[in-house]
C-alpha cells in the first residue's frame, strides 16, 4: 500500500520541509505504511514550482532512506521539458520509480499521442520503473487505461504499471485480465472501492486516506490475504462510512490536510490557491465521526496546529 504524501506548507503557504522526517516516522510507526507517492494530487504537486517539487522529492528521499521501502515520484507536468527535468532529477536522487499523468490543457486526443508523450518522459530516466497515473476526472483525458496498456511495453520498455484513480471497474478489470502475462503493478486509487479492486486483481493501492486510515486499511488487506472475506468487507464498510460522511460535507485535498493534522499532530498547513482551507465546521464534524467509528479516541489527538 502506498500513501499519497500530503502537501506541507507553512502558514505563509511556503513549503515546510522541516516536518517530513516526522511525517515519515508517523506513517511507518503509526499507520504501517512504508511506500510513498510524492508530489501527486494530495501533495498538490502541480501547484508547486519545479524547484519546489525537486526540494520536496529530495527531502522525502533523505528522510525516508532506510525507513521506507519504496518512494515513487510523480513527475507529470504540462511541459514535456519540465517533466523530463523532474524525471532526470528523480533518477539522480535515487527514487524507486516515476509516475506521470496525462497532460491536461493541450490534451492528447488518442492513445498513440499520449504514449508518445509518456515515452519521452520515461526516456529521460531510462533506469527507473515508469508508472502511468490514470485520473481522468481531473485530467479530462478519457482514454481508457485498458486501451493504453495494449502493447505499451513495446513503446515504453520501463513501463511497470499504473495508478488507476477512476471508478470504472470494467476498465480496471480489463487492464488486469488482458495483461496477465506481464508483471505489471495494478495500483488502485479509489480508497472507498479498494476491496472491489482487490477482487479484480489489484496488486496494491495508492490513496490519500491511508495517511490516517492506513492501519485500518492494512487490517483489510490482511483479512483479504487470509481469505477472511467477511472481515475484509467489514473493514471496507467501516472505511466507507467515514468517506461517505465527509464526501457529503465536501471532501478534497484541503480537508485531507486538515484531517491528517488532526489525527497525526503534524502541521500540514493550508493549501495553495485556488484551494481554500477546510472550515472549522468540517474539522469538528470529521473529528466526531472518526471518534464514533473508533478510528481515534480523544486521547489519540495530537497537538497539531490546524491553522483554521
Amino acid at each position: 500500500m502506498n500513501v499519497m504524501a500530503g502537501p506541507l506548507l507553512s502558514s505563509s503557504r511556503e513549503i515546510n520541509l522541516s516536518v517530513i522526517g516526522r511525517y515519515v516516522d508517523y506513517l511507518v510507526e503509526e499507520q504501517g505504511v512504508k511506500n510513498i507517492f510524492v508530489n501527486g494530487t494530495t501533495g498538490e504537486g502541480l501547484s508547486l514550482s519545479i524547484s519546489e517539487r525537486r526540494q520536496v522529492a529530495e527531502e522525502w528521499m533523505t528522510k525516508g532512506r532506510n525507513k521506507l521501502d519504496q518512494i515513487v515520484i510523480h513527475v507529470g507536468a504540462l511541459s514535456l521539458k519540465e517533466s523530463q527535468e523532474l524525471a532526470r532529477h528523480a533518477a539522480e536522487i535515487g527514487a524507486d520509480g516515476i509516475a506521470v499523468i496525462a497532460p491536461f490543457f493541450l490534451k492528447p486526443w488518442n492513445k498513440d499521442v499520449l504514449i508518445n508523450f509518456l515515452k519521452e518522459v520515461a526516456a529521460a530516466a531510462p533506469a527507473l520503473p515508469f508508472y502511468y497515473y490514470h485520473i481522468p476526472a481531473l485530467t479530462g483525458v478519457k482514454i481508457r487505461a485498458e486501451e493504453l496498456l495494449d502493447g505499451i511495453q513495446e513503446k515504453i520498455p520501463t513501463f511497470q504499471g499504473l495508478k488507476f484513480s477512476d471508478t470504472d471497474l470494467l476498465d480496471f478489470g480489463q487492464c488486469v485480465d488482458q495483461n496477465r502475462e506481464q508483471q505489471f503493478a495494478f495500483l488502485f486509487g479509489v480508497d472507498e472501492q479498494l476491496l472491489s479492486a482487490l477482487v479484480m486483481g489489484a496488486t496494491g493501492a495508492v490513496g490519500s486516506t491511508y495517511n490516517y486510515l492506513g492501519k485500518k486499511t492494512n487490517q483489510m488487506l490482511e483479512a483479504f490475504e487470509q481469505k477472511d472475506f467477511s472481515s475484509a468487507l467489514n473493514h471496507q464498510f467501516c472505511i466507507q462510512r467515514f468517506i461517505n460522511f465527509v464526501l457529503k460535507l465536501g471532501f478534497g485535498v484541503s480537508q485531507t490536510k486538515a484531517i491528517m493534522t488532526l489525527v497525526s499532530g503534524i502541521p500540514m498547513g493550508p493549501p495553495r490557491p485556488p484551494l481554500q482551507r477546510a472550515s472549522r465546521e468540517f474539522i469538528d464534524e470529521a473529528k466526531a465521526r472518526l471518534e464514533s467509528l473508533d478510528f481515534l479516541s480523544s486521547t489519540d489527538l495530537k497537538d497539531g496546529n490546524l491553522e483554521s
